[in-house]
């Protein structure tokens, strides 16, 4: 009985090896690894429609890129996290994430919160280095992220608001018919960023033009913007200059558009989603965007990502800076030949790369990516431009403007301490 037990158990043994190694040899040599991306940003409250756009675009970002993967290139998953908006609730979910062991994380919705986790994973890297993690900031804007609070662990895919501003005032050069401006701006670094550079450059460049208000509001907090419509009726201002976003941008432009207000406005976030619903016709030669990409710009491989997402989900593709990260993340992968944080920042910074948009650079001093911006003047689909409209309104943004990234380009004060300096 034990011999035949014995027998059986040999037998087995045999079988199995036999199924193990025809397993392994279906398997493809180096089978590729996914890599978790951890998108830390507004999925609750007020701002929510912003933070679940991203999202869902990030996805369809990543699924493109996976689709067109090599065999051995890492594949891409996004595990969201809702960061509330909160540099506190952002850095408790950041801790969260690490302890996954998720090395890659993605935020855009506010440069307080940039600023938390930037300075976060600094102090990760430094007590705990198998936990270093990369930052893609993929849109929160305050210059002082690559400057004198610059991280080697954090990179930028979107232009600062002091690049916005210097591309924005150099246009406003050749419009003569500007006269008075006013500026309103959420009250948090940010806003307070973008009213001082447009105050410095309009001074520098244009220097007739007046700015007849400075005003900040308490982010989201405002629900009736008639007053500040007011306000800006009476100074006699033909242009307003705003970084405003999420409900704090479709409550202002409701107000503006229910008042009749009829003068420029010129934002930073005006395509952004639920906002072009609020324009209309009201909005038509008048409200502007200042954008790294514009779906109605001559970009034929973000036209096509742009068409698929809108034919699945009904909502318009925007976020090309979410394009650029990931496709760059994977780039660096390549040449590093390795996924380890570390050793993929080294090769993405000072990386160049031929993008949908035109040639990019990461610049390597401060992380911050030189590429090409565009100017949106919302107008009527089917006029000159406009081939597409956004979110069902029959309006959309055509490229007024494009500038090549030295335009916009701004010397940085960032002193870079890196690894093993």
């Amino acid at each position: 009985m034990r011999q035949r037990l014995k027998y059986r158990h040999t037998k087995f043994a045999t079988l199995s090896a036999v199924v193990s190694a025809a397993l392994l040899a279906a398997m493809p040599a180096g089978a590729a690894e996914t890599v978790k991306i951890a998108f830390i940003d507004v999925l609750s409250g007020p701002f929510a429609k912003a933070g679940e756009g991203s999202l869902a675009q990030l996805r369809e970002v990543v699924s493109t890129i996976n689709s067109r993967a090599a065999p051995n290139d890492p594949r891409f998953e996004v595990v969201p996290f809702d960061g509330k908006g909160s540099p506190q609730e952002s850095v408790t979910v950041l801790k969260a994430a690490t302890d996954q062991g998720i090395r890659y994380i993605t935020q855009g919705g506010g440069s307080g919160v940039a600023f938390a986790l930037s300075e976060a994973l600094t102090k990760l890297a430094g007590r705990d280095p198998d936990k270093a993690t990369l930052f893609l900031n993929y849109s929160a804007m305050d210059p002082g992220l690559t400057n004198d609070r610059c991280s080697f662990w954090h990179f930028r895919f979107y232009p600062s608001s002091e690049m916005k501003i210097e591309a924005l005032t150099t246009w406003m050069t050749k419009r003569a018919d500007i006269k008075k401006v006013f500026l309103l701006n959420q009250n948090y670094t940010h806003g307070q960023q973008v009213s001082k550079a447009s105050r410095e450059y309009l001074a520098r460049k244009r220097p007739d033009i007046q700015i007849v208000g400075d005003d900040f509001i308490p982010i989201a907090q405002v629900r009736d913007f008639a007053p500040h419509v007011a306000k800006i009726r009476a100074s006699g201002a033909d242009t307003v200059i705003t970084s405003n976003w999420g409900s704090d941008l479709t409550l202002l432009f409701k107000s503006a558009r229910d008042s009749g207000l009829n003068i420029n406005f010129f934002t930073m976030n005006a395509n952004n989603p639920g906002t072009p619903q609020q324009m209309g016709p009201w909005g038509d030669g008048k409200v502007g965007v200042i954008w790294n990409w514009g779906h109605n710009a001559p970009t034929p491989e973000l036209e096509k990502v742009y068409v698929d997402f809108k034919k699945k989900t009904g909502e318009d593709f925007i976020f090309a800076a979410h394009w650029n990260s990931v496709t760059m993340l994977q780039t660096a992968m390549r040449q590093a030949k390795s996924t380890h944080a570390v050793k993929v920042a080294f090769a993405l910074e000072g990386m160049k790369y031929k993008s949908p948009i035109g040639d990019v650079e990461m610049r390597k001093t401060d992380h911050q990516l030189q590429a090409p911006l565009f100017l949106g003047i919302w107008g009527k689909q089917g006029t000159k431009g406009i081939k597409y409209d956004a979110e069902g309104t029959g309006y959309g943004f055509r490229s007024e403007q494009v500038w090549d990234s030295y335009i916009s380009a701004q010397p940085t004060s960032c002193q870079m301490k890196r690894p093993g300096a």
